[in-house]
């Protein structure tokens, strides 16, 4: 047995090809584990699922309506609200009751995301948790 501690010959090159047989292999063995989970996951029995039924809600008088017009104008009840400041003032009042209202903010289709926004946060920002958003139902 012989050991050889001198200088290189020129026998021992570096290798710089990269190796993709580990590669290769490791992708073979996903695509198989993928072949055999796939028809697991996907169901083939026909389920008819519920359809959602919407039901109608009754305003209740202690109920706070802020409505938003087209033009982004904003209305508590049927009082039009000048700005933020005294919007925020009359919620204030009505946040203060017990137990809470319910919060009923009725948006126009054609008014700004903003608009709608402005009333959010004025509810939000007195304390106001029980906000719904008043919508159409749609035609059957």
């Amino acid at each position: 047995m012989a050991m050889h501690l001198g200088p290189s010959d020129g026998d021992d090159e570096l290798l710089t090809s990269i190796n993709t047989t580990p590669l290769v292999d490791v992708m073979l063995v996903l695509l198989i584990i993928f072949l055999i989970t796939i028809p697991v996951v996907t169901t083939s029995v026909k389920v008819d699922l519920p359809r959602e039924v919407q039901q109608p809600r009754e305003t209740k008088p202690d109920n706070i309506i802020l409505s938003v017009n087209a033009r982004g104008q904003a209305f508590l009840f049927d009082t039009p609200l000048r700005n933020q400041a005294e919007m925020v003032k009359q919620l204030q009042t009505l946040a203060d009751k017990k137990p809470q209202p319910e919060v009923q903010i009725r948006g126009d289709a054609q008014t700004d995301y903003e608009a709608v926004g402005r009333v959010l946060f004025a509810a939000q920002s007195v304390g106001l948790t029980k906000v719904r958003f008043v919508t159409d139902p749609q035609a059957k």
